[in-house]
């Protein structure tokens, strides 16, 4: 009966079945041992048809606990003879992708992975890192090898770092989906050129690529039009509001040398205003009145005013009232906007481009976000393909589902 209960258990189907437990109460382990029936023939996917057993091997799983207590399978596993006179294993449907694991097993620590550091897996399920990793990059390359991007028409690029200096990694994100694509090193034009590579080989064109969604990086902008040709380059709303927010506390801490007036203003002055304190709107609203003698006040109403003319919808307006607002500001003395004002001159079309396609990268730099703080938590990482495969199991959206059941899509 209790040997029923653990093919029950364990998912042990016919010709399979358990054929004694131990109990080893000082090490705190199941020890299941599987074999198959006398006489069973089985196939193989390299030939046609039932073929009879040539010898035996003892495999050992590592499976789910019992109560608390570790289980681990010892597997007789067949090695049947092909009509070629070759010899091949034959492997239960329940073993993992990676040695030494059941699918069970692996199902459950790529689902934790996704929420906690590989340390705490693995003190979770008693494996040490770098069985927890493995098992890990190796579901992540196996769902990135059956990836198909054919339908991806709109991407958002961002970069990110990952170690102390200038070390960079490049993630590619669907823009419609909301899920990373692609993870190179490195931020320059030769990564776009990998994305595009990267699409070719998962059944897509990087030609009916439509949309691209960038920060305004000189080598971003390189790469898209080298590498994707019909990609119309979006700067989102919020980069440019940014850059502009930048050039009033810029412009507000050149004024605050000589007029003290100024301390205490600066989250006021950065803040949305539907996010301030009375306290602090009142003491905004005192400066903003002062705006014909004071350069922050003035600072702070051109953004206002910028962040207003990127709301609209109408393309044709965008580019009128931009085109007036960057020769108001280029005639003002305010120096700080004048930079954001050079900048929006530079980059017209594809700040105008927003209008219509509202693609932002406020996405991709949350998923960033999610990313950073996921290795804070594992006390940094510091291989690329320790942190491919992290963001991968953070934002991939991956299917595992294909190469494990019990594993969630």
């Amino acid at each position: 009966m209790t040997n029923q209960l653990f093919e029950a258990a364990l998912g042990i189907k016919a010709p399979w079945f358990v054929q004694a437990i131990d109990f080893d109460a000082a090490r705190r382990r199941f020890i299941v041992r599987v074999d198959f029936a006398p006489g069973t023939r089985f196939a193989h996917p390299k030939a046609s048809g039932q073929h009879k057993v040539h010898d035996t091997q003892i495999k050992r799983l590592r499976h789910l606990n019992f109560f608390q207590h570790a289980c681990h399978l010892e597997v007789r596993v067949p090695r049947v003879r092909l009509p070629d006179g070759k010899v091949a294993l034959v492997e239960p449907d329940w073993v993992g992708q990676l040695a030494g694991f059941t699918l069970l097993f692996e199902a459950m620590v790529v689902m934790l992975a996704q929420q906690m550091p590989f340390a705490a897996v693995a003190r979770i399920v008693g494996e040490t890192w770098h069985r927890v990793h493995a098992i890990c990059a190796r579901y992540v390359d196996l769902a990135l090898e059956r990836a198909d991007l054919s339908a991806l028409d709109a991407v958002a690029l961002d970069e990110t770092s990952y170690k102390r200096g200038h070390n960079y990694l490049t993630l590619a994100a669907d823009a419609d989906a909301r899920r990373v694509v692609f993870v190179t090193e490195g931020r320059d034009a030769d990564t776009v050129a990998a994305l595009a590579q990267h699409l070719r080989a998962h059944n897509a064109d990087p030609e009916n690529i439509a949309s691209v969604s960038i920060d305004m990086s000189p080598a971003f902008i390189k790469g898209v039009t080298d590498t994707l040709p019909n990609a119309r380059i979006t700067f989102d709303k919020f980069h440019v509001i940014a850059h502009a927010s930048q050039a009033v506390d810029q412009m507000r801490r050149r004024e605050q040398r000589t007029d003290p007036t100024l301390k205490g203003l600066r989250w006021p002055l950065l803040k949305d205003r539907s996010k301030l304190s009375t306290e602090q709107a009142s003491d905004l609203d005192r400066l903003v009145a002062q705006f014909t003698t004071k350069r922050t006040a003035r600072a702070w109403l051109y953004r206002e005013q910028l962040r207003d003319i990127l709301d609209r919808k109408q393309i044709n307006v965008v580019s009128t009232m931009l085109a007036r607002w960057c020769t108001n500001v280029m005639r003002s003395k305010v120096d700080p906007m004048k930079e954001v004002a050079a900048m929006i001159r530079k980059h017209v079309d594809g700040i105008v481009a927003w209008t219509q396609t509202r693609r932002t990268n406020g996405f991709i730099e949350a998923i960033n976000g999610l990313f950073q703080a996921a290795k804070r938590k594992a006390r940094g990482y510091t291989r690329f393909n320790t942190m491919k495969t992290v963001l991968f199991l953070i934002a991939g959206k991956l299917d595992f589902s294909s190469i494990n059941p019990h594993a969630a899509a």
